[in-house]
């Protein structure tokens, strides 16, 4: 089978969900041009855990966990198959650490970017949590444990953001002026990811404005766990380079094996 693609993609605002734009189209040029996968695993940043949990339900409900949105948003849904089968391969590449949820469904930071990459909404998603006692380390070294999946025909996605301060965000302009630190954080991610300085994104709070930029890491942490699936005959590209609401970086990227 095909070793599919691994990606991390920056989710952003819930706005995003039905607007037409640069970081919307990315995600429809993506799931055009990308070989389908037999199931998609989300590694979310909106499932925060003690231990490790994916999703194995049938019929996975569509979860909206954010507020004070307009209606339309809560009316959108994305009726996707569960993929039960595949959750016990999950479990298996890392034996008694990670565990079933039968009952999860299915959270922005998947299906708010699923929507766009495959509307029909017919390939089957599960989702995995971020295990709260986790190090850094621990996150990373445990998505490297996923790797064998690629080779089963499943995508996986880390769904999160490289920045994202919602203190300091602007709901009322989606683009705009964008913080200083927000887009040196961003720049210096970008360096890091692109010379493949994996130890100092793990030690991410060595990293100047880290407090500003990632106040807490939840959203940081689903793109070490792509980053652990690069490996030596891989390529990384950027997707999306876009900067949100001016303290939310959308940048995405692409880890596939080389030509």
């Amino acid at each position: 089978m095909v070793k599919m693609p691994v990606l991390f993609v920056g989710h952003g605002s819930p706005m995003n969900i039905i607007s037409d734009n640069t970081y919307t189209r990315s995600l429809t040029a993506l799931g055009e041009t990308m070989v389908r996968p037999k199931a998609v695993l989300v590694v979310s940043a909106h499932w925060q855990t003690r231990k490790t949990f994916v999703s194995s339900a049938k019929t996975p409900p569509t979860i909206y966990d954010f507020y004070g949105f307009p209606p339309e948003l809560y009316r959108e849904k994305y009726p996707c198959p569960g993929a039960p089968e595949q959750a016990e391969s999950v479990q298996k590449v890392a034996p008694g650490e990670i565990y079933a949820d039968p009952g999860r469904g299915i959270d922005h930071a998947g299906w708010a970017v699923l929507k766009f990459m495959y509307p029909d909404a017919d390939i089957p998603v599960m989702q995995m949590s971020l295990d709260v006692m986790k190090s850094p380390r621990e996150h990373y070294e445990l998505g490297k444990k996923l790797a064998a999946l690629r080779h089963e025909g499943i995508l996986i996605i880390g769904s999160g953001n490289m920045v994202h301060n919602l203190s300091r965000v602007n709901f009322e302009h989606l683009y705009g002026e964008t913080y200083p630190w927000a887009v040196e954080f961003d720049r210096v991610l970008t360096e890091l990811i692109e010379a493949g300085d994996h130890d100092s994104l793990i030690a991410y709070d060595r990293l100047p404005n880290t407090k500003l930029a990632i106040p807490t890491n939840e959203h940081y942490l689903p793109m070490l766990y792509t980053l652990a699936l690069k490996e030596k005959t891989d390529t990384l590209e950027f997707i999306c380079t876009d900067m949100q609401n001016g303290s939310i970086s959308m940048r995405s990227f692409m880890i596939t094996e080389a030509k």
